[in-house]
């Protein structure tokens, strides 16, 4: 199993726990925000499946139809978790508008809160972990996980407003103004993983300048090279492709030229493991 569909799988565990937790705690104080927020949960554990399946296959080597492997699969598994989290919004918005209103059970707050904690720490722990192994799809799950951290928190806050409904039944709304909030976010979240993926599948540069910079300096090590013309580092899923244009002297032999660049090969792998594909061309160097 690897790193990235471990931490996916505590991600689900954890997120099957807490979006029956809610329903089940909205269904029984008659919280519709809460209701609603344990769909956005249960969104969550629809996403963690995709992205388990997406990280398993985007792993996947490079075979004869597909010469620099699978890691593309990963940008779709993501817009397919962006447009569920986009339609677990629009179904919050749809329950809103028509759902019936009423003031929920004090007793539904202290649920929210232990929630709210228990969402929180997964979020960290997810975002911090796809940082760390540079995973899209661990990104894009924790991102919407702390979304629901939000979403608890404003569901928390309605559930409390919500008991003055018993003094004026304007309070009473503070349900469904929650779960307008709730919605925005939730769709907020799904444009942004969509926007994002969308570009990535396209094919998007690495944008980290100073990566960049580490990778040109590493390459001019060389003293055979005089010149960097062109340096593009492209993501393709978990994987990075290098296209480059170097030059050297026009007078080298074509056999020095070769070992020379499978050295420079060698040595950009071993500095990151994510280097997966490498193309250098070659520019005669006249001065």
């Amino acid at each position: 199993m690897s790193l990235v569909t471990s931490v996916l799988l505590k991600s689900f565990i954890t997120n099957v726990s807490l979006s029956v937790v809610k329903i089940v705690s909205g269904l029984i104080g008659s919280s519709g925000a809460l209701i609603a927020d344990g769909l956005h949960s249960f969104s969550d554990t629809l996403t963690d499946i995709f992205a388990i399946a997406g990280s398993k296959l985007s792993s996947k080597p490079a075979d004869d139809k597909h010469p620099l492997g699978h890691g593309k699969i990963e940008y779709l598994t993501c817009l397919v978790i962006g447009v569920i989290v986009m339609a677990m919004g629009v179904m919050i918005f749809y329950e809103a508008i028509c759902g019936k209103r009423e003031i929920p059970s004090i007793y539904v707050s202290i649920v929210t809160l232990i929630v709210i904690l228990a969402k929180l720490i997964l979020s960290k722990y997810i975002l911090y972990k796809g940082k760390k192994y540079h995973s899209n799809i661990l990104i894009a799950s924790g991102s919407e996980s702390f979304s629901d951290v939000i979403s608890s928190g404003i569901v928390f806050i309605s559930i409390l407003m919500a008991q003055l409904g018993k003094i004026n039944p304007i309070f009473i709304y503070a349900d469904t103004v929650a779960m307008i909030i709730v919605g925005i976010l939730v769709v907020r979240i799904a444009y942004n993983i969509l926007r994002e993926n969308i570009s990535n599948l396209v094919g998007e540069q690495v944008t980290d300048k100073n990566y960049w910079n580490q990778i040109f300096k590493l390459i001019m090590s060389f003293k055979e090279i005089m010149a960097i013309d062109s340096l593009i580092i492209l993501k393709y899923g978990p994987v990075y492709h290098i296209n480059c244009e170097v030059s050297m002297d026009e007078k080298m032999m074509l056999k020095d030229v070769h070992n020379i660049l499978e050295k420079i090969e060698a040595k950009l792998k071993k500095f990151d493991d994510k280097i997966d594909h490498i193309i250098i061309h070659v520019n005669p160097y006249s001065g």
